[in-house]
């Protein structure tokens, strides 16, 4: 099954800041991990977060963190933070279970 993939505005702005070559990765494991089994967890790149409702899930793409939520055949991409930064928003943005 083929999902389709959502950037929000924080996320379309967060890509926006990366260098050529890293936005360059971070479409490349979008489509690669999200595309087809958003939900599928591995030990090393995607990873179901607990305690929070929202975001879902988080992507691992060299030093930056992926958060995003996946509704029947959507992934919504919240946000694309550097990886020192994603606890902070977590604890920001995250919505508690």
């Amino acid at each position: 099954m083929r999902f389709g993939i959502i950037l929000a505005a924080e996320a379309v702005e967060d890509l926006g800041r990366l260098n050529a070559n890293l936005r360059s990765v971070v479409r490349e494991a979008l489509e690669t991990h999200l595309r087809y089994e958003p939900t599928k967890v591995s030990r090393s790149r995607i990873k179901r977060l607990r305690g929070v409702s929202k975001p879902q899930f988080r992507l691992r793409v060299e030093e930056l963190r992926i958060f995003y939520d996946v509704s029947g055949s959507t992934v919504e991409v919240l946000a694309i933070v550097a990886q020192s930064e994603a606890e902070s928003w977590l604890a920001q943005f995250g919505s508690p279970e």
